[in-house]
């Protein structure tokens, strides 16, 4: 609920005024039973033309006003409502996109998608129906229960007897709501989770036939969430056949009474009349608060999910100088002893245990060098640390001995962790493996808001091999790629990436197994072309290729997150038998040979 309260504070004095408002439109509905009343038994009995014609024009002016004041009310309402859930989904967007790599992991894609879909609707319901709902069902309920005071206080008796049951039982069962709603949202994580994966390994899931597995998968995880909506609803629903049973039975006892009390002379007929609508609010008051508790406690839960992530505080450690120790050289990049996992516990007391235990490591006593202008390959098989190296390289994680890893990462003379992120961010031009491509042109995929030049553009996309396809386009860069740049072949979308990335001239340039869908002669004249014109770049290339590495200034073997290799091309056939083995198996098959003879062999879906 604090969640909606801060939600709420800026927008305050709009609140107040649908407030205000709906309590007038309200107030207007509540008089016009009254003034029927008070015409049946009053003013038609005198034969009176001009008061019949006078208090219908009252209650004329009393149905428009509650009208036009509930209309403008209920507009309001809405407005204010999506500008409360505008901000919270801007806020949770800009805390998730801050939010580093750990603290990611742990809340979870799927997760974090939810709470700004399906968590933030019910934050927006629940402002609407705080300012329509939450006003008119108390005011229904208080002002209906006055009037009849005011009527016939004996006949109120039955309305005012059964009230205090009916909203004992809808409090105690609203009590419950909040943690059956947190339980329906988790389980909405897991769906969200299997939909994406499928959505996005659609073309895999389709070749190896197994649409019936997934459907089948989905379909026990939508099944979970269905059951626990139900059970939730259910419980919830439970005081409603209560307040419909309780208030039938006072609404025939009103009329039974009634209907003797005006026989007996005690009562007049308009009252009835008016009882009976009056009965009709104070029922849709009741009901409008098992509404109100429904739908709060469904948002409470939801807004406790969204204020978890509002409220991490975002990972933004700067070390200071003298709180690392100095690198032991003077290179560029440099790792020293770096042991890293992702399993690292949240808490420092823990890290004593953590030391001890069985974790599966990421990284085990990696070191290397690399001096500013040169490059860097990285083999090795899948799962052995590659990309771990460039996620702590990038401060995506961080090296932190109070959870139990060690070692330390230096760029330019200093250690990662005293470099802001963004600051340290601006030094890097990367292609990640499995990068994504925007739904946008050609150009802004390349620029990507940087406010790059044309020239700038033009340069990476000829650096990149991706000229020849792009000028083939009939509308060149301004071609409107897709999702995930679905109309582009692999070998295309990795040029686009790799302009992408080259087109700043970035200090260090990543990229991590970027080529694997080009042909050997586009990636061979890709190489040459980043050697040529960005000199000064230190280049880090993660590769399955040993010809896309080979003439690299250095190579780093890895195998199960340990360095099993480290030196030249030529020193690792001599040294690492690995590294060996991987060429003569290449080699084997032809593909060094291919790219020593310049062959004109096309891997299948590189062609372009």
């Amino acid at each position: 609920m604090k969640l909606l309260i801060r939600s709420i504070k800026p927008y305050l004095g709009a609140f107040w005024l649908a407030i205000f408002l709906k309590f007038l439109g309200t107030a207007s509905e509540l008089l016009l039973p009254y003034i029927l009343e008070h015409m049946v038994d009053h003013v038609v009995p005198s034969k009176n033309l001009t008061m019949v014609i006078a208090w219908g024009l009252l209650m004329f002016v009393a149905a428009v006003l509650c009208r036009t004041f509930n209309v403008q009310a209920n507009r309001r309402a809405i407005f204010n409502a999506h500008n409360v859930s505008y901000d919270v989904r801007q806020a949770l967007f800009e805390k998730t996109a801050n939010l580093s790599g750990k603290q990611f992991d742990g809340f979870g894609l799927p997760s974090l998608i939810s709470r700004m879909t399906s968590d933030s609707y019910n934050v927006q319901q629940a402002v609407q129906q705080f300012q329509t709902l939450c006003v008119r069902a108390p005011i229904m309920l208080v002002g209906g229960v006055f009037f009849t005071l005011s009527m016939d206080w004996k006949l109120s008796l039955i309305l005012i007897l059964m009230i205090p049951f009916l909203l004992a039982v809808v409090l105690y069962v609203s009590s419950h709501g909040i943690p059956l709603f947190t339980k329906v949202q988790q389980r909405l994580d897991t769906v969200v989770r299997i939909m994406r994966e499928n959505i996005t390994g659609i073309r895999v899931v389709k070749a190896l036939s197994k649409s019936d597995y997934e459907i089948r998968r989905f379909g026990e995880a939508n099944d979970q969430m269905m059951k626990s909506d139900i059970h939730a609803s259910q419980i919830m629903a439970i005081p409603w056949p209560f307040m419909q049973m309780s208030l039938n039975i006072g609404l025939v006892l009103v009329i039974i009474i009634g209907a003797r009390r005006v026989n007996a002379g005690e009562m007049q007929p308009g009252v009835i009349l008016a009882f009976l609508t009056y009965f009709n609010m104070i029922t849709m008051g009741v009901m409008g608060l098992n509404r109100i508790f429904m739908s709060l406690s469904r948002a409470s839960a939801s807004a406790n999910r969204i204020d978890l992530v509002l409220q991490t505080e975002i990972d933004q450690t700067i070390l200071s100088e003298d709180e690392v120790e100095k690198p032991s050289g003077d290179e560029f990049i440099r790792f020293e002893h770096v042991t890293f996992t992702y399993d690292a516990p949240e808490e420092e007391e823990q890290a004593a245990e953590f030391a001890g235990g069985e974790r599966e490591m990421a990284l085990t006593d990696v070191s290397f060098e690399i001096r500013k202008g040169e490059s860097l390959g990285i083999i090795g098989p899948t799962g052995c640390g590659k990309t771990t190296v460039i996620n702590l390289l990038m401060r995506f994680y961080d090296v932190d001995p109070k959870t139990g890893c060690s070692g330390a990462v230096y760029v330019d003379g200093r250690d990662v962790r005293t470099y802001d992120r963004d600051e340290l961010r601006r030094k890097f031009g990367v292609v990640f493996q499995n990068d994504t491509i925007f739904q946008d042109t050609l150009r802004e995929n390349i620029n990507f808001g940087r406010g790059l030049s044309e020239e700038q553009i033009r340069q990476a996309v000829e650096d990149a091999m991706a000229a020849e396809y792009i000028d083939g386009l009939d509308d060149g860069l301004e071609h409107e790629a897709a999702i995930k740049g679905a109309n582009l072949s692999g070998g295309q979308k990795q040029r686009l990436l790799v302009a992408r990335a080259l087109a700043n001239d970035p200090e260090i340039l990543i990229l991590d197994d970027s080529s694997s869908a080009l042909d050997y002669k586009t990636d061979a004249s890709m190489r040459k072309a980043i050697n040529a014109h960005h000199q000064d770049s230190t280049t880090i290339m993660i590769a399955q290729r040993v010809s896309s590495i080979m003439n690299m200034t250095k190579i780093l073997v890895m195998d199960n997150g340990r360095v099993i290799g480290y030196g030249t091309h030529q020193e690792l056939l001599e040294s690492c038998p690995d590294y060996r083995s991987i060429y003569e198996i290449q080699m084997e098959s032809g593909l060094a040979a291919s790219q020593t003879e310049g062959s004109k062999t096309v891997e299948k879906g590189g062609q372009n």
